[in-house]
C-alpha cells in the first residue's frame, strides 16, 4: 500500500490501459478519479476501484477542452481533498497517409492528444506546487520515437509529449514533483484485437519478446513512475515495448 493516502487521477480510464492503470493505483492505496468521455464504462471502472476499498469519482471530461478540465481539477480538490498523481492516458488515433489526412483528423489527434496533456497538467499543478509534491505520467508511444506510416498525426503529438514531459520536469524539479513518460509499444487491447492475423504475425516479428504487452505491462510502469521508489526519476521515457526499439 505504497500509495496509501495519495489522489490519483487517470484520464482515459473508461477501458484498456486505462482502467489498468486505475486498478493498479487503488491496489496500492490510492483513491482514484476516474475520467473518461464514456461515463458508463469508466463507472465499471470505479467500482473495481472501489472494491479495492478505495474511494473512487468518476468525472466526465473532454481533456481537449479547458473548461471541462478546470472543473475536474476543482471537483477532485472539492472531493478527494488532494491531487498527487496524474496519469495523461487520455488518446485518440484518426490514421491515414499524410497526403490523404484531412486537416480535422490531425486537429483532433493533436487536440486530445497533446493539448490535453497540457490542459490536465497545467489543472493540477497549482495543488501540487502549493503541497510541493505530486508524480506526473504521461503516456507517449512507441511511434513518437521511431515514427509509423499512416500515423503522422498520432506519431507528431506522442513526440510532442515526450518533449513537453522533459520541459516540466525541468521547470518543477525545484517543487518536488516528478514528470515522466511511458512509451507503450504494441499493446493487446481493443484496437489492436480488430489486426488481422496477417498483420499481427508481421507485428510480432518486430518485437524480440515475441508477443505483444498487455495493459497490465503499462500500468506496472506508471506505478513504479509514481511509488516513492521513483523519487529521484524525473523527465525520463521508460519503454514498455518488448524490445521493438532499444534507446
Amino acid at each position: 500500500m505504497m500509495l496509501q493516502g495519495k489522489v490519483a487521477i487517470v484520464t482515459g480510464a473508461a477501458q484498456g490501459i486505462g482502467r489498468a492503470i486505475a486498478e493498479a493505483l487503488a491496489r496500492d492505496g490510492a483513491d482514484v478519479a476516474v475520467v473518461d468521455l464514456d461515463v458508463a464504462r469508466a463507472q465499471e471502472t470505479a467500482q473495481a476501484v472501489s472494491s479495492q476499498g478505495r474511494r473512487a469519482l468518476v468525472i466526465k471530461a473532454n481533456v481537449a477542452e479547458w473548461a471541462d478540465v478546470a472543473a475536474m481539477a476543482d471537483r477532485v480538490l472539492a472531493e478527494l481533498g488532494r491531487i498527487d498523481i496524474l496519469v495523461n492516458n487520455a488518446g485518440i488515433t484518426r490514421d491515414g497517409l499524410l497526403l490523404r489526412m484531412k486537416e480535422e483528423d490531425w486537429n483532433a489527434v493533436l487536440d486530445v492528444n497533446l493539448k490535453g496533456t497540457f490542459h490536465c497538467t497545467k489543472a493540477v499543478l497549482p495543488a501540487m506546487t502549493k503541497q510541493r509534491s505530486g508524480a506526473l505520467v504521461n503516456i507517449a508511444s512507441v511511434v513518437g520515437v521511431m515514427g509509423n506510416a499512416g500515423q503522422a498525426n498520432y506519431a507528431a503529438s506522442k513526440a510532442a509529449v515526450i518533449g513537453l514531459t522533459k520541459t516540466v520536469a525541468r521547470e518543477y524539479a525545484s517543487r518536488g514533483i516528478t514528470v515522466n513518460a511511458v512509451a507503450p509499444g504494441f499493446i493487446g487491447t481493443a484496437m489492436t484485437d480488430k489486426l488481422s492475423g496477417e498483420v499481427r504475425a508481421a507485428l510480432l516479428t518486430q518485437i524480440p519478446l515475441g508477443r505483444l504487452g498487455t495493459p497490465d505491462d503499462v500500468a506496472a510502469a506508471v506505478r513504479f513512475l509514481v511509488s516513492p521508489a521513483a523519487a529521484y526519476i524525473t523527465g525520463h521515457v521508460l519503454h514498455v515495448n518488448g524490445g521493438m526499439i532499444m534507446v
